[in-house]
Order: C-alpha cells, then structure tokens, then sequence
C-alpha cells in the first residue's frame, strides 16, 4: 500500500506527560501539558510548549516553571489539571507541595520525578509560547532510581496520543540504544560505498 497525506497536524506517538508548575501569585499552580522536550545536553535545557492559558501568563510573570513527571497512580489527577484553569480553580490542594531552589517553581512530592527550571528564552508562535529553560535540579526518592538515575520501571511514567486523547503506559525494553543498530552497520559501509578497499 502506498502512503497517504492526512494532514498537516503532526502527533508525535506517544507524547509524554507531564505536569507543569508555576505560582499565580503566591499560589502553587499546575497544569498538564503533553508538549515537552529536553533539547540541551550543557546546559541542561528543557523546553515545554502552553496555550493561552493561565499558567502561561504565570510563568512570564515569574519566569521560573517546573516539570513534574507523575506515575500512572496520577492519572486522575493529571487529567483533572489540565481540565480546569488556575485563574479560576486552586489545584495546589490535590498534591503536596515542596520546593527547590527557585522561590516560583512548585514541585509535586508525590511526583516520582521533579525539574526545576528557569526561563531563558520565550518563543511567541501563532498560538502557544514555547517557553526553554535551564535545569537548576532534578528530585526524586531512592526508591525511584537505579545506579544514581531514574529507573522507567520505578517511575512508571505514562503518555498521552493525540488526537484521540487517551493515556497509555509503558511496556517492556525492546532493544538497546546506540548497540542495536550496529547489526547493519556492514550494510551501511556497503550503501555507502566505504569499506570496499581491501
């Protein structure tokens, strides 16, 4: 079968998703979002993408946000964020609270993982504001980590596929990063014209 145009939205399959923190005021405020990224290794950088809502508008004002990555025991509450606005509603209630070193970055404790960042660039498009930050730390709990890092399985993160909007979890390692590939790597040579010379 040939492939078919459907469109011009892209969905990436699956997004991750994450719960945003910012302060309204002196407010805690949260927000799920399904567009974020890390897009720097040195420094750490990570980027997350905001409608016009807001928690935007808050982390204009404050310049500082967090990333917070909740474990499919979240679900509900993930989901019940991004239904209802900070400017109307206090979500602050349906976590507990704890801060890093950024004064406007609430993190979730229940959260197995925690980013603080603070704003470095805003990029205004047509209708969302990409908004990139610099790491200033990264939180978890012992029971979530393996050899010093966050282990997938211990954290049981989920996603979220758009358009039908539904979350999923994820399921088993299905290979190995930067090792797999090299299975082809005598075919790549051979594409490629390289390694014909005796």
């Amino acid at each position: 079968m040939g492939k078919i145009n459907i469109g011009s939205n892209p969905f990436l399959l699956p997004m991750p998703m994450v719960i945003v923190g910012t302060c309204i005021g002196e407010r805690p405020n949260f927000m799920a979002v399904g567009w974020a990224s890390r897009v720097n290794v040195k420094p750490a950088i990570m980027s997350v993408a905001i409608g016009r809502h807001a928690t935007a508008e808050a982390i204009v004002e404050t310049g500082e946000y967090s990333i917070n990555i909740p474990s499919v025991d979240l679900i509900r509450q993930a989901d019940l964020v991004g239904m209802f606005s900070g400017a109307e509603f206090d979500k602050s209630g349906l976590f507990e609270v704890f801060y890093g070193s950024l004064a406007k970055a609430p993190m979730i404790r229940e959260c197995p993982v925690t980013i603080e960042c603070r704003v470095i660039q805003t990029v205004a498009l047509p209708m969302d504001r990409l908004f990139i930050g610099e790491v200033r730390g990264v939180w978890s709990e012992d029971r979530y980590l393996s050899g010093g890092i966050p282990d997938i399985e211990k954290v049981r993160p989920f996603c979220l596929t758009m358009p039908d909007n539904r979350y999923w979890s994820l399921g088993p390692a299905v290979g190995s990063a930067w090792h797999d590939g090299l299975a082809l790597k005598d075919r790549l040579m051979k594409v490629s014209g390289q390694g014909q010379r005796a």
